[in-house]
């Protein structure tokens, strides 16, 4: 199984994901600080992984703080995650995963200060260990979607390297071919940063999962064709409604498979849905670096003067989507409903 990200005695350990695929190569994060730049530079990247390396950026903080008192470490708790929170605006995990750190912290409150630091990297860990459950739990139910057979197009990299293992979208694909089903990915590239046809082809053609490649701009044409029988992808942040917010170009693809009358599903883990967004208007989307848009491969590809708009992510309204897949169940439309309910399901136990 890939590793993405891993807790160590050193630090947190990550797959450097800008290297990828030429290069296979690992990095570890020895402060906070440096956690927050792997997760601001997407060295890792993907909301479940960026939560879990935010609980574990939190847990290096605090162990390694100097603070004599309870007190004086709940300030250097803040400090720790206003600058780890200040990273993605997106990708709600980061925030879920923060808050559930700060109510772990919390609830210790009365312990020595050993013993608050021992818990706190225990609860990083601990929440390592449910995602790759959540993961494996979301593919069985996502399986039972998948066609028997033909073409599965999925957007941006919802696998093993967004997630602790196994992966969202890329997990329902992966469960569903443990389960005998023929599938052929079909893998956007994902503009501007590439990371269908870096990251998503990368892993799927280390487990030996037929996949092809093809432009953002070929999506339309490979559903016209008929090659793609189904689309699955992952996502930042779900609102209560259904709306969802995922990789730039989700919407587009989920018009086309509208207009052709194919499915398009989400997965992705609870933790991802934000039941206090009333609608997809409410999510705040990243906005990235011009030279995401104005640069390839170290090179410039447009002039200087030119302006750049370059949104990370974009909302898809919940008229487009089939289901939401979660580790909880299934969600189907009207989705208001279907989401309260899931609220009140049991979460998967690790």
């Amino acid at each position: 199984m890939i590793t993405t990200l891993e807790w160590t005695p050193e630090g947190v350990l990550f797959i450097d994901q800008t290297r990828l695929p030429m290069e296979e190569v690992y990095v570890t994060c020895r402060t906070y600080q440096e956690v927050a730049v792997a997760i601001r530079d997407m060295i890792v990247r993907g909301a479940p992984a960026i939560g879990v390396a935010a609980a574990m950026g939190v847990a290096l903080g605090v162990r390694d703080s100097s603070a004599k008192d309870v007190p004086s470490l709940r300030a250097d708790l803040e400090q720790i995650s206003k600058v780890i929170g200040a990273t993605r605006p997106t990708a709600v995990n980061l925030f879920w995963a923060i808050r559930r750190m700060q109510e772990t912290f919390e609830s210790l409150a009365a312990k020595s200060i050993d013993q608050i630091k021992a818990a706190m990297v225990a609860e990083a860990r601990q929440m390592h260990v449910e995602d790759i459950a959540a993961n494996k739990a979301m593919g069985r139910h996502g399986a039972t979607l998948m066609p028997a057979s033909g073409g599965v197009l999925t957007h941006c990299n919802a696998g093993a390297l967004a997630t602790c293992g196994y992966g969202t979208a890329l997990g329902v694909i992966r469960a569903a071919i443990e389960a005998g089903k023929n599938i052929h990915v079909y893998a956007d590239e994902t503009r501007p940063f590439l990371q269908g046809a870096r990251l998503t082809t990368w892993e799927l053609t280390k487990d030996g999962i037929p996949t092809t490649l093809i432009a953002d701009n070929m999506a339309g044409t490979m559903m016209r064709l008929g090659k793609i029988q189904a689309v699955v992808v992952g996502a930042d942040r779900i609102a209560s409604n259904g709306d969802v917010a995922n990789k730039i170009g989700t919407y587009s693809v989920a018009v086309l498979a509208k207009e052709h009358a194919i499915p398009f599903y989400v997965a992705a883990p609870w933790s991802t849905v934000d039941m206090s967004m009333k609608s997809g208007d409410e999510i705040p989307i990243e906005e990235r670096a011009r030279q995401e848009i104005t640069h390839h491969g170290g090179k410039q590809m447009a002039p200087d003067a030119v302006l750049v708009e370059n949104p990370a992510f974009d909302v898809t309204p919940a008229k487009y989507v089939t289901a939401i897949i979660t580790e909880r169940g299934i969600a189907k439309t009207p989705y208001g409903e279907a989401m309260k309910a899931l609220e009140s399901a049991e979460t998967v136990k690790a």
